[in-house]
């Protein structure tokens, strides 16, 4: 149906030879008819604090066999490493449809704004209200006391959603990329949601590591399903570098253990994850 390949900049450089641009072409586990559709998010941050902390992450060059997929940055910011998942679905797999929004589609970035959001409209439409995914692919922010970052949808319906990209506080957004996945809510074989840290803690409670054992609710799954992931909002004091990595473990027929970690002397006040599990 659909597979997941991770992409990690450490996977072609050492995280401490930073470099704007770092990318890695991928192999697709089988050769298909035509080019697939690709979804892609961030699951893991290091970048020095001090600077506008800027990163964004991409695919490109998609064909029969392969893909680039790329983690860039830009000015002054130092991009130790970042990680991310890609969603592959099979291009005869028309029930699953995916997309992106920027908020420098509603406004330029030297005009921040603490809230965007923008109607989504599905190419085809659902038969019913179906499933959505929402994850960050970029960001630009400036300063404030903590970088933070949220993105999520409203008002779902066969037709479309709302998606909003926000943050809050001091934080200033320059600008913003939301990654999107919608599919049908009664297709086989896949399990959905979102996890935060404050299911677990209180944001004013920072920790390094925050877990939580969840269950995908009686799907059914033919195998043990694969799990992507990727962050949907952060909330991480900028007294020192970021470093945030989301991660699922312990994966069976009937559910997970996620994680949020940071290590160092990062402060991770809150974070969060979407999740798709499928087999």
């Amino acid at each position: 149906m659909s597979t997941i390949l991770p992409f990690n900049t450490q996977d072609v450089r050492l995280w401490n030879n930073p470099q704007p641009e770092t990318s890695k072409t991928i192999n697709f586990p089988q050769t298909y008819v035509a080019a697939p559709r690709l979804a892609s998010g961030i699951n893991m941050l290091d970048m020095q604090c001090g600077t506008n902390l800027r990163v964004r992450t991409l695919v490109d060059q998609v064909d029969r066999q392969k893909f680039t997929a790329h983690a860039n940055t830009w000015a002054d910011t130092t991009l130790y490493s970042c990680g991310m998942d890609t969603l592959v679905m099979k291009p005869a797999n028309l029930d699953m449809l995916s997309g992106q929004f920027s908020t420098e589609e509603d406004h330029p970035w030297n005009q921040p704004k603490a809230q965007t959001s923008r109607r989504i409209n599905f190419e085809r439409p659902f038969v019913t209200k179906p499933k959505v995914v929402c994850f960050i692919k970029q960001f630009d922010t400036g300063s404030g006391t903590s970088t933070r970052l949220k993105v999520f949808h409203s008002d779902i319906d066969e037709k479309g959603f709302t998606m909003h990209i926000e943050t809050w506080a001091d934080t200033i957004l320059y600008s913003a990329t939301a990654g999107w996945v919608a599919y049908p809510e009664d297709k086989d074989y896949i399990f959905s949601g979102t996890a935060n840290t404050m299911d677990v803690r209180p944001w004013q409670n920072p920790q390094a590591e925050t877990s939580k054992a969840i269950t995908f609710q009686g799907t059914q799954f033919c195998k043990t399903p694969s799990v992507f992931v990727a962050l949907n909002w952060i909330d991480i004091s900028t007294e020192a570098n970021l470093r945030v990595k989301a991660r699922v473990t312990n994966v069976t027929g009937q559910g997970c253990t996620w994680h949020m970690d940071s290590w160092a002397d990062t402060k991770l006040w809150s974070a969060g994850m979407s999740y798709i599990a499928l087999s």
